[in-house]
């Protein structure tokens, strides 16, 4: 068995502990943990630190749980008191025509910002590049959690992003998340915790049609 991957994955993880609050929390809840253990027959202290331990590391997995679910338009998770605002999508109909290269390209503001977007239904998430991003003044979500994402040019490692908003089209949608990661050069996609959120979304004669739920339309 080749445990090549295995330890590469574990790398990147370790690499990632000391960019996310979130990660380093949950090794500090650990560390307490442990040292409350070794006294915890010796001491009342111990007790109490292996409770505060529990509690510290359910919290944690709760938030990494809430922000995963996000990734799931069924589940529509929003708590904005943590960073995790709602996600919307509204406005009007939206007629794009699929260019020479068989895809679908949008040009996109992020936060006002223009940037060239493909639509890929085959991706989870809306993906921004570096260089956009920084465009934007997007930064990592607080208390987020790291993500590999698999690429044209293999798994890369991003961090999750909150776009105020991302306009294309007659189109508007806010408080989405957005995958941030250099590794992506200048590329740029709107995924389908975008789309999701739509009515409906299909093709016409080449022609991708999106358009948004009745309640989120501006006719």
């Amino acid at each position: 068995m080749d445990i090549g991957p295995v330890f590469s994955a574990a790398a990147d993880t370790l690499r990632a502990i000391p960019r996310s609050e979130l990660l380093m929390a949950a090794v500090a809840a650990m560390v307490i943990g442990w040292i409350g253990a070794l006294v915890a027959k010796r001491t009342a202290l111990g007790g109490i630190l292996k409770t505060a331990s529990s509690v510290a590391l359910g919290a944690i997995l709760l938030t990494v749980v809430l922000q995963l679910s996000r990734f799931d338009p069924r589940f529509d998770v929003a708590v904005p008191q943590i960073g995790l605002p709602e996600q919307v999508v509204a406005g009007g109909e939206t007629r794009i025509p699929i260019s020479p290269d068989g895809h679908y390209w949008v040009r996109a503001q992020v936060n006002g910002v223009p940037g060239n977007f493909m639509i890929d239904t085959g991706a989870t998430l809306t993906a921004i590049s570096e260089p956009l991003a920084e465009r934007a003044g997007l930064e990592p979500r607080r208390g987020g959690i790291p993500i590999m994402l698999g690429t044209a040019n293999g798994t890369v490692q991003a961090y999750v992003s909150t776009v105020e908003s991302l306009t294309f089209g007659n189109i508007n949608a806010s408080g989405t998340d957005a995958a941030v990661a250099a590794n992506f050069g200048d590329f740029n996609v709107i995924g389908m915790n975008v789309l999701a959120r739509l009515g409906s979304w299909r093709v016409e004669e080449g022609t991708l049609i999106l358009v948004p739920k009745a309640a989120d339309r501006i006719d």
